[in-house]
């Protein structure tokens, strides 16, 4: 019997139904999805790391090496499990070539060093995470790479510098634990050692990479402080363990996060249908309830039979949903298979996703069994006098036709209708105001990260051109021959020359720890800062946010650096935003010594109407080993992976959106048309044209739909921006402030999300061409 109810209710209510598991389905699939992308970001990071046997700590360095004295420093520290020193061949832009390009990687914001493969750990890897070997010509190029210049097997490599050249064919791509993430601005190739040594005679700075890993993880810190003091080599920057999880993370955690909000807002929107729904339909039916209370029908087995209907629908859509999330994973999962390859599934990777779904499912039957709590409030003696809840009334108080100074008829009634039955409105206000929210979020982040501005958050001022030099054996003649020929040059408005070396400062716990400070002018191209400002006196220091984090200052705390040995005592002035080199880095007017810079900067600004490109070309020709760039494909190399990712994220939220738009908007008058049938039919048999009704319906869609889109953007421009600073706090980017085009985000967006409601009204509204009160009476 329960049965042939549950199927002739299924049928009574086709669309309702479909409507429902459609969002259930939806939920699911997203919850277990990104359930799925956050447990297996974990895992295949794991599994990478432990087969390249990731190095714990890494110093980078420019100069000579004493390898006797690290070796020794290693013997004796008791932390130490094995040492390593690499060396590293950085081969200039302008001497790479990809392929048939006769046109060299001039433009690239990428450092390629050519090495060999390491021995002891750190191994460079395949795409298949084993050890690449490779043969004499032969060549493993980075993943990287094979994106951006749509690389294969077989193709070729040219390295030339004068009459010199080396062809290398592509035997394998690289999977690098260091150096793998595209906001990463180091790349490895791997060449056999014959190559390698032939390459060194040719051209090309060396690098090593003094490479430690420990034996035990959690004293890492402790090791760190005992390199620092020991003066071993240290031009260059040092990264550990934990920054090179957090890189490999990123993309794909920012992506998986979204993913798992955009279902949790779904699940919101599944469970207030449900409510509308019953108690809807528990208003439809309320006369038979009392009914069957009358007959002595037991009040439990009655909500038994609605609550078996919710739990069917929901079983059905949370299994459906699950099914599909395992269709749809090697689409949310094809950059990290990518990057950093897929780990072996384990049985409890295979259960969390299900388990998710079940919660979904367990979350939904809560749901339902509160609101039809409601079971205990029907008398049977009110049902069969009232023969109804009075749950969704219409208030007649409000706004009487003759006092109205709105001229429409029909506005006048869609606006009472609206704010009579204000209660059943704010359902549908509540899910557009989310439906909107999932479009403009991930849009107006989408926008944030391509607009020129974002450069803010890579901790520099904006600016038309950026030359970087890095460590060299002539370094400062180049520099000091840069910033000659910049002053020279009547094309540059304004340059400002920035100085990175590295100090110590006395940490949190009093230990020494290592940081990069930027000397320079900062007040040419000037930066925003969260809080505070730039330095102004010579004991001002500002402090990126990780850092500020890591040494737990804020803005007029002390701190004491290491300067030639002595103690400094400096102030906190500012705090700003950095998503480069580890998201750690520090800006004071400090004097500096030559010997003891790691790289130097110029930002320089270029005269208005001048050719951008051309002036770059002219300065990448004057400056070989200079890396020469426009500030927008420097962010558009190291953060287009993560914008690849984002755009995908946004169109998907969109597509779901409207589609939830659709659907909401469906349902919605499905059930509002049954429950307005007989005032409906009243207005038709009076003579008032259906095109007049529907316009009613239409007008009322769309005073809720424009206060759900006005209560959206409040939200996305507060929560929303908040959310997003959340997601970007692990890259240094905690205070991100929206970047809108208007055009799209408040017009474009709002209008097409207002055409697809009208349309799905218009068609929701066809049938009232049937409804009379002929039809009602026999039915």
């Amino acid at each position: 019997m329960l049965a042939k109810i549950l199927k002739k209710d299924f049928k009574r209510n086709k669309t309702i139904t479909v409507v429902l598991f459609v969002f259930i389905m939806l939920s699911v699939l997203l919850a277990s999805s990104g359930t799925t992308m956050m447990t297996q970001l974990f895992r295949s990071i794991n599994h990478l790391f432990t087969v390249s046997s990731a190095p714990h700590y890494v110093q980078m360095h420019a100069g000579p090496v004493d390898r006797a004295a690290i070796q020794s420093f290693a013997a004796e520290n008791s932390l130490v499990k094995s040492e390593q020193i690499s060396e590293m061949l950085v081969i200039d832009n302008a001497n790479l070539f990809f392929g048939n390009n006769q046109k060299a990687e001039s433009s690239s914001v990428m450092d390629n060093g050519f090495v060999v493969q390491n021995k002891s750990f750190d191994y460079l890897l395949t795409l298949d995470n084993k050890r690449i070997e490779v043969l004499d010509g032969e060549i493993a190029v980075p993943i990287y790479y094979r994106q951006q210049h749509h690389l294969n097997l077989g193709d070729t490599i040219r390295v030339s510098a004068g009459s010199s050249d080396m062809t290398f064919t592509i035997t394998d791509f690289v999977r690098d634990v260091q150096m793998n993430p595209s906001i990463i601005s180091s790349k490895r190739f791997v060449v056999s050692e014959a190559d390698h040594e032939a390459l060194k005679s040719m051209t090309g700075e060396t690098e090593y990479m003094i490479a430690f890993q420990l034996k035990d993880l959690s004293k890492l810190n402790e090791f760190k402080t005992a390199y620092q003091s020991a003066g071993l080599p240290a031009k260059g920057p040092a990264i550990d363990y934990s920054l090179f999880q957090m890189l490999h993370a990123l993309t794909d955690g920012v992506v998986a996060v979204i993913i798992f909000l955009v279902s949790s807002l779904l699940v919101l929107i599944a469970v207030l249908c449900l409510r509308f729904t019953i108690l809807t339909t528990l208003e439809e039916d309320y006369k038979e309830i009392g009914v069957m209370k009358a007959f002595g029908i037991r009040q439990q087995h009655i909500r038994n039979i609605y609550l078996t209907k919710y739990i069917v629908l929901a079983g059905a859509a949370s299994l459906f949903g699950y099914v599909l999330s395992l269709c749809i994973r090697p689409l949310f999962l094809s950059n990290m298979a990518l990057y950093i390859g897929i780990a072996p599934q384990s049985i409890l990777q295979s259960l969390i996703p299900i388990l998710v779904a079940g919660l979904v499912f367990a979350f939904v039957l809560l749901f339902c069994t509160l609101v039809l709590r409601r079971f205990h409030k029907i008398s049977a003696v009110e049902a069969l006098r009232a023969g109804a809840m009075g749950e969704l009334k219409v208030n007649t108080k409000r706004l009487p036709l003759y006092k109205s100074r709105i001229p429409s008829v029909n506005v006048f009634l869609a606006l009472k209708d609206v704010v009579g039955r204000f209660k059943m409105y704010f359902l549908l206000f509540i899910i557009f105001v989310i439906c909107f929210f999932i479009i403009i979020v991930p849009v107006n982040f989408l926008h944030t990260m391509q607009s020129p501005s974002f450069v803010a958050y890579m901790g520099v001022g904006q600016s038309d051109m950026r030359m970087d030099l890095q460590q060299s054996d002539h370094m400062q003649d180049k520099f000091d021959e840069v910033q000659h020929y910049l002053a020279q040059d009547t094309d540059i408005v304004k340059f400002s020359p920035l100085v990175t070396s590295k100090y110590s400062v006395v940490g949190s716990e009093g230990a020494l720890e290592s940081i990069q400070v930027e000397t320079g002018d900062f007040s040419i191209f000037p930066l925003k800062y969260s809080s505070g400002n730039a330095p102004i006196n010579k004991n001002d220091m500002a402090l990126s946010s990780l850092n500020a984090d890591a040494l737990s200052k804020k803005v007029g705390d002390a701190l004491i650096l290491v300067i030639n040995g002595k103690q400094h005592e400096m102030t906190v002035s500012g705090i700003y935003q950095d998503v480069t080199n580890g998201g750690k880095t520090a800006k004071a007017l400090l004097p500096y010594q030559p010997e003891d810079v790691l790289w130097y900067t110029f930002n320089a600004d270029i005269r208005h109407g001048s050719d951008i490109g051309a002036k770059i070309t002219e300065y990448t020709g004057l400056f070989p080993g200079v890396k020469v760039t426009h500030l927008q494909d420097y962010m558009h190399q190291t953060l287009g992976s993560t914008i690849k990712q984002i755009k995908m994220v946004t169109v998907l939220a969109v597509i779901i959106a409207v589609f939830i738009s659709i659907l909401i908007t469906s349902l919605f008058l499905k059930l509002l048309t049954a429950k307005d049938y007989s005032g409906i039919a009243i207005m038709r048999s009076l003579g008032i044209a259906a095109a007049h009704i529907r316009k009613q319906y239409v007008i009322r869609i769309l005073v809720v739909l424009a206060g759900g889109i006005l209560m959206g953007t409040l939200m996305a421009h507060t929560f929303g921006q908040s959310l997003v600073g959340l997601l970007m706090s692990s890259m240094g980017a905690s205070n991100i402030q929206f970047v809108t085009n208007p055009w799209v985000s408040y017009f474009l967006y709002p209008l097409a999300l207002g055409l697809v409601v009208t349309i799905a009204t218009l068609v929701g509204t066809l049938s009232m061409k049937k409804y009379s009160m002929t039809r009602m009476i026999t039915e």
